[in-house]
């Protein structure tokens, strides 16, 4: 797919981090983009800054993606891109004890739904809305209707103790790639997804400078956090390869994550 002005593109969890950086990337290829997001404050601007719209959504509700999908299309067009990066993180033990009273206590199990509900169903959700929209257009010159990508983590196949809730909403996202990429073949639709390993983002910049040393080093090569640069290039390239589909990719500098 040629990246540039003729091309929309929706990024959930645009106003911030790996979002961020993809609807930056896509908006200085030209494209036109929506930005999703449920924090209205910082949407607001960073669209603001791009020249991008900016639709206040919640991807757990139906009501709320098809109200922002109807925005964008209104303002933009039917998307041919769509990118998935609205998530969430929960951590804490299975089951465990109270270090200080030995109380045994286990995981949430609406805390677990809620992981589940934003990370993998509302993936899928926009993926399927999305899909759906793109079928209505045209294909382009190649046969081309339009591309997926969701943002999976290596955690989907290396979690660690205490993300049994986040691994499992990844390791969904990683196994409803290929079937979701076959179901949309005939409609000339792409669907890939990205394992990113540690990133640089918001959650990274509260801790430490020793846990963010630490974390570096368990990097094989490059020794450092990735850029969300990194990943929305990534992105960008997966758009322009219509070779590529049905695929899930690491980026994590070959890190492979310890039990802790």
């Amino acid at each position: 797919m040629k990246l540039d002005s003729q091309i929309s593109a929706v990024v959930t969890g645009g106003a911030s981090g790996l979002g961020e950086a993809t609807a930056r990337a896509l908006r200085a290829a030209g494209v036109k983009v929506a930005i999703f997001d449920f924090n209205s404050e910082q949407g607001e601007a960073v669209a603001a800054d791009i020249g991008a719209t900016f639709c206040q959504v919640d991807v757990t509700s139906d009501d709320s993606v098809d109200a922002g999908l109807a925005k964008a299309r209104a303002t933009q067009g039917q998307e041919r891109i769509l990118v998935n990066c609205a998530g969430i993180v929960m951590g804490a033990k299975t089951a465990g004890r109270d270090r200080k009273t030995g109380e045994i206590r286990h995981f949430p199990i609406d805390t677990f739904a809620k992981v589940i509900a934003v990370n993998l169903v509302g993936s899928f959700r926009c993926l399927a809305k999305s899909a759906a929209g793109m079928m209505t257009v045209e294909p382009l010159d190649d046969g081309e209707r339009g591309v997926v990508v969701n943002t999976a983590s290596v955690a989907a196949v290396e979690g660690q103790v205490g993300q049994a809730a986040y691994s499992a909403s990844k390791a969904g996202i990683v196994g409803l790639t290929l079937p979701a990429a076959r179901d949309l073949a005939d409609e000339g639709i792409r669907v890939l997804s990205i394992l990113p390993g540690i990133m640089e983002t918001a959650m990274m910049a509260g801790m430490s400078e020793a846990v963010r040393d630490g974390l570096a080093a368990s990097v094989n090569f490059p020794k450092r956090l990735g850029a969300p640069a990194e990943y929305a290039s990534l992105v960008l390239e997966l758009c322009r390869n219509g070779y590529m589909n049905g695929e899930a990719i690491r980026l994590d500098g070959a890190i492979r994550m310890q039990p802790r």
